[in-house]
């Protein structure tokens, strides 16, 4: 169970108005009511704070629990998104703002620090279902997104029979600032990684909340994408987080981020916010709770995520390595072209320079394997190995949960091709245009059943988004994303190398070549072993 110190729990346990999951609902913290969907069997809940506004005083602190209310709370309105469109938040999930209809926030959000709150969408007719419960983490680099974009909205897999929660947390400066005073003044022994803190209350509130809405707190998925998915890595690796989640699914991202690497120490993160709250003009962490939040966000640098000797006792790669992570099944990918997202176009000569300042001592090994002949070779190449990576990134925590001989891992390959948008055109020198392809968060809108925008969706589309939204439900409900009528999907095995391919057509395919994992392998135990 979550630590008592890092959020104040409260004691009571939700209560039902009645037998029957009906529009009003008792929180530990009060009666809310909902609205009705699209659909007349689904209720959303929308704008539920799980924590106190983390302003003032609070900034910059980890959440405290929110206060309770008199007379019933309408939750017909999305809470406002996190303060966003500052200057960074780091390295680990994504390299840079989410984009794309699936992926953005709603278009008329308002912004503001407060806003952690939280959404719930439910089918369930009587508390006594205890509905499979599946909490998204957004994506987003850690600089932008919420819990309101349209292309997560939870209708569909409600009606597939989970309780669907999407949740905001903090975002760049503001969910990720160390500083030496703010460790000093801290009972813990590092006060940073206040978004993943944000996540852990949002899980911590599902446990004591979710069952009024009939869902059941002991068959709790958390997932995500991008930015979430690398949130999760952090989550499995969390010893604060055991018990609230019993399943984890990561598109896109793990505990390193897209790439590999290690995860900052909280030496270099402090001296980085005394660097910022200096540029800031700000001599205390008084003074700097005493800008106005748009203040801090055009002036302040988010640090992204940290080895913090609290919510992260040590380097993820060390915890997983060990075993001493969350032991919880996953179901964990990557897709087929996740460069188009984040490349640029290149040259041979740019690639290859590339090549040897990054992988030093290795970069012959590696463009042999990633060659640059050739300007369109050395562009084939950066795609190619961007993918790679990633994909190994993937299977690597595949490997590492599923080497303790308890918990089952489940590897993906998103191969499908998104019909592209009218009018959508190639970027310079024929470089794929952005969002091209199968690329980085293509899988969503599958996902969540929400082929939404003016692209000409089709039947196949539509088969495919049934197909793997049923995989992700399967899995949510029992730990295993197969069911009726799917084909079969083995467990990770790394003998046998191969993954489940989600395509046009969806079967078990072969995964990553001998060479590329071990290259990808060797330089990983370069990074994580210092």
């Amino acid at each position: 169970m979550l630590r008592t110190h890092l959020f104040i729990l409260i004691a009571l346990s939700p209560i039902v108005v009645s037998a029957a999951t009906s529009d009003t609902v008792r929180l530990d913290t009060g009666l809310i009511s909902g609205v009705i969907g699209n659909s007349p069997e689904v209720r959303v809940y929308k704008g539920i704070p799980f924590a106190a506004p983390p302003v003032g005083d609070l900034r910059f602190r980890a959440p405290q629990a929110p206060a309770k209310w008199e007379g019933t709370r309408k939750a017909d309105q999305f809470g406002p998104m996190c303060m966003q469109g500052g200057t960074g938040g780091g390295r680990g999930g994504g390299k840079g703002p989410a984009k794309g209809p699936a992926k953005g926030p709603a278009p008329a959000a308002a912004m503001s620090e407060d806003c952690l709150y939280l959404n719930v969408w439910t089918a369930a007719s009587s508390v006594s279902d205890k509905r499979p419960v599946m909490v998204w983490l957004h994506p987003g680099g850690y600089t932008s997104g919420s819990g309101a974009a349209p292309g997560t909205d939870g209708e569909a897999l409600a009606k597939k029979g989970v309780v669907l929660v999407t949740i905001n947390y903090r975002l760049g400066i503001f969910g990720f600032f160390s500083h030496p005073d703010l460790t000093r003044e801290s009972d813990r022994r590092g006060a940073a990684n206040q978004a993943f803190l944000d996540q852990a209350a949002a899980l911590q509130w599902v446990q004591r909340n979710i069952a009024a809405f009939g869902g059941d707190p002991k068959r709790v998925t958390v997932f995500g994408d991008s930015a979430g998915a690398s949130s999760i890595g952090k989550l499995v690796a969390s010893p604060l987080t055991k018990g609230t989640y019993q399943r984890a699914i990561a598109e896109s991202g793990a505990w390193s981020g897209l790439s590999i690497g290690a995860v900052r120490k909280l030496a270099d993160a402090e001296q980085a916010g005394v660097r910022s709250a200096e540029a800031m003009g700000a001599k205390s962490l008084a003074d700097l709770r005493a800008k106005p939040a748009a203040e801090v966000l055009a002036g302040g640098r988010g640090g992204g995520p940290v080895v913090d000797g609290w919510f992260l006792p040590d380097e993820p790669a060390n915890i997983f390595a060990q075993g001493k992570q969350n032991d919880v099944p996953i179901l964990v990918g990557s897709n087929k072209d996740e460069g188009t997202f984040f490349s640029q176009p290149t040259t041979a000569a740019a690639w290859t320079q590339r090549a040897k300042q990054r992988y030093g001592g290795m970069a012959d090994q590696f463009l042999k394997l990633y060659p640059a002949g050739s300007d369109a070779e050395a562009n084939a190449s950066e795609l190619a190995a961007f993918r790679d990576e990633l994909g190994w990134v993937q299977r690597n925590w595949a490997r590492l949960q599923s080497k303790t001989g308890k918990s089952k891992a489940y590897l993906y390959y998103f191969t499908h091709e998104p019909p592209p948008t009218p009018g959508a055109q190639p970027g310079p020198d024929g470089f794929p245009a952005e969002g091209a392809g199968a690329t980085h968060g293509a899988e969503a809108p599958y996902v969540f059943e929400n082929l939404l925008g003016n692209r000409p969706w089709t039947d196949l589309d539509r088969k495919l988004s049934d197909t793997i939204s049923s995989y992700w439900v399967n899995f949510a409900a029992n730990g295993d994303p197969n069911g009726n009528n799917l084909p079969k999907w083995s467990p990770f095995d790394d003998k046998k190398n191969t993954r489940m391919v989600l395509g046009d057509v969806v079967e078990t395919g072969p995964g990553l070549t001998r060479a590329q994992v071990e290259f990808f392998q060797a330089w990983y135990n370069q990074q994580t072993t210092r």
